[in-house]
């Protein structure tokens, strides 16, 4: 892969870009195996991995190709500083509880940095101190509650006045010994190994309902059928929501742009603790040593548009590291759960037919291998002691109602004024690259024509629950402000929970002097 030359902006994810990955067929007949995985980011393979070396037979299923949703367009930190988080937990959950979360994840992290020696992957990895950091007066009082909540925990911490990086900072906290890595260049290798161990992985193999009897059945789109003794959904989203996860998660967006810098970078990962939030860590490409500039999140669907997030990126890299050139651009999707507490574990307590890893809340680097590891320990009989803390029927109600309540309300306020939104443009005025809502006599749709001149023109009714979806000028997706669900310019689903998709209209039908 060549960085690119001359200006030119990629506007795709460097960790794909830079790993050529095996292709694999899709699934067009009926198989038993003893574990079917549904999803093949880094939840499913590393799981898959785990699983393989206790002998089981595992299939990994991918709705697209693996590795290529939120696992590839990662800023790829392996850290249990996840934010600003430790104090809150304490408060909420209590010290016992906070300090799980953390072990979990470090125990994590530990995990990967052995996997990498175990098997001499070439992967970037690198140790880094983490840092949160603020440049407001308003945030240094929850910074220092963060560093005392470290220091209960018995995290190997530090609290700094200032740091090194520019800028008017009042204060860091930082967690010492954390990582950064390639997450794809890592991934590949245990893709190899499962491939190489005789497990079957298949691609473009859209699963669309569980029949939960004895031994489950997942049904796929095209009719083929996966008969397993247990079925883990490790698909971003639950493919089988029968626990009414869409009410419980709720999904936001985040953007990176890759820049090369003027300043020197003092090396380290960070994070600030107001928003918009402003991540940062380094990244070497082609020799040359870029910095990836992360955040500016938002609930999908919903805000202003999605170019405005890199634009803002992007001015934060040019005035406070004097960056001139982007080099790659991409945006990542993750859900959240009401308690911010990922569910991981038996979809229904002690039933391990079924088991269920979401709600990551971007932190899909060492919350994957904790929900790796604990799904296996879960079906080789093994007790672990963060089984109780991830269980996705666990509720608490501080703050789960509350977040409930605020999340169902935001849904049905945008179910509402989805309805009622005037649309942007008439279909006549759509021009080359350009993608909007339309008037076709009457009615809401969405438009999208390429640069050859072909329209596209979808209704813009989400097929998962009736919201109206937006367009993402960024991306160029139709996206669902409700519950998430993305859609590619012809309809088809991206990301879930919607399974079925948009209606597809005929341009050809459309009479364009009334519409």
């Amino acid at each position: 892969m060549t960085m690119p030359n001359n200006g030119e902006e990629r506007l795709s994810s460097y960790w794909i870009d830079s790993t050529k990955l095996p292709s694999f067929q899709a699934l067009e007949n009926d198989i038993n195996v003893d574990i079917a995985i549904v999803g093949g980011g880094i939840t499913g393979i590393t799981t898959a991995y785990l699983l393989i070396k206790e002998g089981f037979h595992v299939a990994v299923i991918e709705a697209s190709t693996i590795l290529n949703g939120t696992t590839g367009h990662t800023t790829a930190k392996i850290t249990a500083q996840h934010s600003l988080i430790y104090d809150e937990f304490i408060q909420h959950f209590g010290e016992d509880n906070a300090r799980l979360y953390y072990e979990a994840n470090k125990e994590a992290a530990e995990q990967i940095a052995e996997i990498i020696n175990l098997h001499g992957i070439d992967c970037d990895f690198k140790k880094e101190d983490a840092y949160v950091y603020t440049n407001s007066n308003d945030k240094v009082q929850s910074l220092k509650k963060e560093y005392d909540a470290y220091k209960r925990l018995g995290i190997d911490c530090e609290y700094l006045d200032n740091i090194s990086l520019d800028g008017n900072i009042k204060g860091a906290v930082v967690m010492k010994n954390q990582a950064q890595f390639h997450p794809l260049h890592y991934l590949s290798h245990l893709v190899n190994y499962i491939k190489e161990s005789g497990a079957e992985i298949y691609e473009q193999s859209v699963a669309t309902h569980l029949d939960i009897g004895d031994k489950p059945i997942i049904h796929l789109r095209n009719g083929a059928k996966v008969t397993a003794n247990h079925v883990i959904s490790a698909s971003h989203f639950p493919f089988h929501d029968n626990r009414g996860y869409f009410a419980r998660l709720h999904p936001e967006r985040s953007y990176v742009v890759a820049a090369k810098p003027e300043k020197t970078f003092p090396g380290g990962m960070y994070i600030n603790a107001e928003k918009p939030k402003r991540s940062i860590r380094s990244v070497t490409i082609d020799g040359e040593d870029l910095l990836l500039f992360s955040g500016d999140g938002h609930k999908t669907g919903q805000g202003e548009p999605e170019k405005k997030h890199y634009e803002a990126l992007e001015k934060f890299a040019k005035e406070e590291f004097g960056a001139k050139e982007i080099l790659y651009r991409w945006s990542a999707q993750d859900l959240v759960t009401e308690d911010r507490i990922p569910f991981i574990g038996c979809n229904n307590e002690g039933d391990k037919r079924v088991l269920v890893a979401t709600g990551f809340r971007k932190w899909g680097m060492t919350t994957s291998m904790v929900a790796a590891q604990l799904m296996r320990d879960i079906l080789i009989g093994k007790k672990n002691r963060y089984e109780e803390l991830y269980s996705p029927s666990r509720f608490k109600a501080d703050p789960g109602i509350k977040t409930i309540v605020k999340e169902n309300v935001n849904v049905a306020a945008n179910l509402i004024s989805g309805k009622l939104d005037s649309p942007d443009k008439e279909l006549k005025d759509i021009k080359e690259g350009e993608g909007a809502v339309v008037s076709i006599k009457g009615g809401r749709a969405g438009a999208y024509k390429t640069k050859d001149g072909e329209l596209f023109v979808v209704d813009t009714t989400c097929t998962h629950m009736g919201c109206e979806i937006n367009w993402n000028s960024a991306d160029q997706t139709w996206d669902c402000p409700c519950h998430g669900s993305r859609f590619s310019v012809e309809g088809e689903v991206i990301e879930g929970p919607a399974e079925r998709p948009l209606k597809r209209i005929d341009p050809n039908s459309i009479d364009y002097t009334t519409s």
